[in-house]
């Protein structure tokens, strides 16, 4: 299990790192400009705020997967990141709508990326819980 803690941990990290482009690549500039100002700033703060908390959960798992593994303390993180990434699974499977996907390759290619990973980061968390 450590080894599957420590490739989710180097995935989360490009993941977290990759939002550096969502900006250009969701072009908000024009998407965003109606917002009014407070709107406008909590999107990209709550970005960068995400894309970090992403990048330490996969610190965390890349440099202390044993100690996540057999340590009380470990176990307890390793539940609350089974809880996080199962509903964001559930987030990703009835909160999304198909709209924004069906239809398109990129976009489903992406979908289904995701939910497989989000159902990877679950299953692997709950079973190191259960274990």
């Amino acid at each position: 299990m450590e080894v599957h803690l420590k490739i989710i941990g180097y995935l989360l990290m490009l993941l977290a790192l990759m939002h550096v482009v969502f900006p250009k690549y969701f072009n908000w500039k024009d998407e965003l400009k109606d917002l009014s100002l407070m709107n406008k700033q909590m999107m990209m703060v709550h970005t960068f705020f995400i894309a970090l908390t992403v990048f330490l959960m996969g610190s965390i798992l890349v440099l202390e997967s044993k100690e996540l593994i057999e340590t009380n303390l470990g176990r307890k993180i390793i539940l609350g990141f089974a809880v996080f990434w199962s509903i964001r699974l559930f987030i990703q499977l009835f909160v999304y709508s198909p709209k924004l996907w069906r239809g398109k390759k990129l976009e489903t290619a992406i979908h289904v990326f995701f939910t497989c990973f989000w159902v990877y980061i679950s299953a692997v968390t709950w079973n190191i819980w259960f274990n």
